[in-house]
């Protein structure tokens, strides 16, 4: 058995694309327009061949999707916390739950979805704004 994806769905393509592209880092590994059911499932992952992040776009959608916590997260790892979270603030990306312990920070999607940011392998030391920077809202 292995792996394949796990989907979300976006209600505008664009922000969602801005957030996990342009943001995060992600890839656009294929895309599929389905005309009869007035769908568009894009893949995103870290690299072509790893497990992916499948967007769901239905095309007449027109309210915010409901969510809740029972989702629970997508989580990554990054080479640098700090770095990060400092260039998801100036892309415009709250931090709502800061890397106060050099370890783990949450973002959300446009659409509502937990990311969870993880430092690879060790934490990195304790080091302001980040340690007394509070939590915002819900992860």
């Amino acid at each position: 058995m292995k792996f394949l994806h796990t989907m979300v769905r976006v209600k505008d393509i664009d922000r969602a694309l801005d957030f996990f592209v342009n943001k995060l880092g992600l890839v656009e590994v294929r895309r599929k327009e389905v005309e009869a059911g007035r769908f568009t499932l894009i893949f995103l992952a870290t690299a072509p061949g790893e497990p992916e992040l499948e967007l769901t776009y239905n095309w007449d959608q027109e309210e915010e999707y409901s969510y809740g916590r029972n989702f629970g997260h997508l989580a990554y790892s990054v080479d640098n916390i700090y770095e990060t979270c400092q260039k998801l603030m100036d892309n415009g990306v709250d931090i709502l739950r800061p890397p106060r312990d050099g370890r783990m920070a949450f973002v959300k999607s446009p659409d509502n979805v937990s990311v969870e940011l993880l430092q690879k392998g060790e934490a990195l030391p304790i080091e302001e704004p980040w340690k007394s920077m509070p939590s915002k809202g819900s992860w």
